[in-house]
């Protein structure tokens, strides 16, 4: 919030868009600090005596200055007393942000935009999120982001209340950057799609008319901007006999190599190629044909995942065979060892990261509605177990805008600012309920189920950075008990949001029999708490992605529809200038991706990235967040390139064991082409 100062001579200050706001002196005395700090010239109360010095120089002016006028006097007073190292390195830095804003201009027609994001987030919005008028870019992301704030704000009229005054709640929320929505929102609000689910799950029945009209559907939510699940576990197995006809089944990976071809023509949205999940129940007769499907190449619009059961997983320990069960039968179709299959899975996820395994028996044991049906998929990263034409809205809040930093006598204190991301879990949950409201469907079915069961998920972005900024190891005890603590902090808002939004505005349509009704708990929403990987948002937000370890210090990105980013964790950078690094450290640092031996033990610890981090540690941080969850977690082990089979197994077998509700392992190299590689000179 803008805090006035108390003196009469400057009330206000002009921004370059040309907007007067009111003139905050606190901003300045911050701002001179953090250079006095990077440079290691001066204390708190220097920086104090220097901001008393720009106010009274600006004073002096009749006219109302301009952000120009204050760090132009700025620059003057930090020499005329005589902090001359800090002075030239903040004129370095004007100069850098004129460059920065220059070139963010260019991407958006030369528009001047108040939103202070990076070069890398306006180059994704432009050629992503904002809307274009005859080949050329027509909304700064300003107004992109008022565009999302009115249109869900719209929700609610439904409820009496003023959608300009919520729209404005919105607002603040998202260009802040400490929520975002997930991309159908920020795409299609307002606009003629207006289709703003992330996640679907479509059922596919065993007949050839059930195939055909599922694709359709999919095609129509790819094409709308929704990224599709499915599970083949009910077509026969290949081979088998088709009653009808006397032929013989072509089996569930036929057909999938068909919804990949088709996936391949559809661009969800118009924008990019949508994603897709496939499962397969492990006792299903074609598993191990479809466990090394990826292995001869292609597929690359699906991941895939094994759908692992209790039993499948009691035969695994017990060195044990297990049954095959022929889905249109129920009859058993023949034994595998449990270990052959499980070694098949690991082998497979080692050559080419793919399948993933989600433990369906878990989900279906706290799937919120069992009266409706049975969790079969999930949405194309997993993190939302959805029962058949179930779709869900996604979010998620940006952790690294919870910490707290102060300074005093001299010490730093690093904390969690649990207010602040209470209040924020409670505005977003609202957000995303209203994002239901005003949401178009693309399928009728998924409309209804939509108001039958309100599923939402509320995530997060920007752990691994929030460890950087608390200097919290994430291979530590420490940042496994915190992720607890948050996990259960934002569970219990959003839970106790959606109570009183029910008590408000109704509860889903199928609350009566569900495991809310039976706990005598009334709930807007079935579900509020999934955790996605944030790829795209967590760009626009300038934070690392999910629950996440960094993938690196320092990487190239590609982006869905061509192209590459250059990304330098701002965490990093920011520790880096706290901690009196020297520029040529950090830069060489960032050249390689990773901290080797340039950094003090201390902070080597805490600065490391994906592949540094112990499997064991990134199964432990994603089983303490799966606690709270009442979704589910996208989450992925990113391996070295040196790791073994037996690695990944370990972490499979650990996941199981702590409770998570499914896993995808990935080694680093193992597929020619890959969306992050480490280093890139920056």
């Amino acid at each position: 919030m803008e805090v006035p100062t108390d003196r009469m001579g400057v009330t206000h200050i002009v921004k370059r868009s040309g907007k007067r706001v009111l003139f905050n002196e606190h901003k300045i005395t911050e701002a001179i600090w953090k250079g006095m700090q990077a440079t290691g010239e001066g204390t708190e109360e220097d920086a104090e005596k220097v901001k008393s010095l720009v106010v009274k120089m600006l004073e002096k002016s009749k006219e109302t200055p301009s952000v120009e006028d204050v760090q132009d006097c700025v620059e003057q007073a930090l020499i005329e007393s005589s902090h001359t190292i800090t002075a030239k390195s903040y004129i370095l830095y004007r100069n850098e942000r004129a460059k920065l804003r220059e070139q963010k201009a260019a991407l958006i027609g030369g528009q001047i935009d108040e939103l202070k994001l990076s070069y890398n987030a306006v180059r994704l919005l432009e050629r992503r999120y904002l809307s274009h008028e005859e080949g050329q870019i027509s909304e700064t992301p300003t107004q992109m982001l008022w565009r999302v704030a009115k249109h869900v704000a719209m929700a609610e009229v439904n409820y009496d209340k003023d959608p300009k005054n919520v729209a404005r709640t919105y607002f603040r929320l998202i260009s802040s950057l400490e929520f975002l929505p997930g991309s159908p929102v920020l795409m299609h609000s307002g606009k003629k799609s207006k289709q703003l689910s992330s996640c679907f799950v479509l059922p596919i029945e065993d007949d050839l008319k059930g195939i055909f009209h599922t694709l359709e559907q999919a095609a129509v939510v790819q094409q709308a901007g929704g990224g599709t699940g499915f599970s083949f576990s009910r077509l026969r197995p290949k081979g088998d006999i088709v009653d009808s006809t006397r032929g013989v089944a072509a089996g569930p990976l036929a057909y999938l190599k068909v919804y990949e071809a088709a996936m391949q023509a559809v661009k969800s949205g118009g924008t990019r190629i949508g994603a897709n999940m496939a499962v397969l129940q492990v006792d299903h007769p074609d598993i191990l044909d479809f466990i090394n499907l990826k292995l001869s190449g292609g597929m690359e619009n699906f991941n895939l995942s094994v759908g692992i059961t209790d039993d499948f997983m009691y035969a695994l320990d017990s060195e044990a065979e297990y049954d095959l069960i022929n889905p249109q039968t129920k009859e058993p179709a023949g034994r595998l060892s449990a270990q052959v299959v499980f070694d098949s899975i690991i082998s497979a996820a080692w050559r080419c990261g793919d399948p993933g395994i989600v433990f369906l028996d878990r989900m279906n044991n706290d799937n919120p509605c069992s009266h409706l049906g049975k969790i079969e998929a999930t949405n194309p990263c997993a993190e939302q177990p959805l029962l058949p034409f179930e779709s869900c809205p996604e979010g998620s809040i940006n952790l690294t805008t919870c910490v707290k930093v102060t300074h005093q006598g001299g010490e730093v204190r690093r904390e969690v600012d649990w207010p602040k991301l209470k209040r924020i879990t409670r505005t977003s949950i609202q957000f995303l309920d209203d994002v239901i409201s005003v949401n178009r469907y693309p399928i009728k079915e998924t409309a209804k189920m939509a108001e039958n069961t309100r599923k939402i998920g509320l995530g997060v972005m920007g752990f691994a950075d929030m460890l950087f900024m608390l200097r919290i190891p994430y291979a530590s005890e420490e940042a496994v008990v915190l992720a607890d603590e948050l996990s259960q902090t934002i569970y219990e808002e959003a839970d106790k949001t959606s109570q009183e939004l029910a008590k408000e505005r109704g509860t889903f349509k199928s609350f009566k029999r569900s495991i809310h009704d039976k706990a005598g708990r009334l709930r807007r929403n079935s579900t509020v708490l999934g955790i996605a990987p944030t790829g795209s948002i967590s760009i626009i937000a300038g934070c690392s992605s999910g629950i996440e370890p960094n993938f690196a210090l320092a990487y190239s990105r590609s982006i869905t529809d061509g192209g590459q980013l250059m990304i330098l964790n701002e965490a990093f950078e920011t520790a880096m200038d706290e901690e009196g690094i020297p520029q040529e450290v950090m830069q060489d640092i960032a050249k390689k991706g990773s901290v080797t031996d340039e950094l003090p033990d201390d902070l080597a610890k805490i600065f490391v990235t994906a592949q540094q981090v112990a499997p064991e540690w990134h199964i432990k941080i994603q089983a303490a967040w799966q606690k709270h969850v009442d979704g589910a977690i996208s989450k992925t082990i990113n391996f070295p390139s040196s790791a073994s089979v037996r690695d990944i197994e370990r972490g499979m077998l650990l996941a199981w064991g702590l409770g998570c509700k499914g896993i995808t392992a990935y080694r680093d190299g193992s597929l020619d082409v890959q969306v992050l590689n480490t280093g890139g000179g920056a």
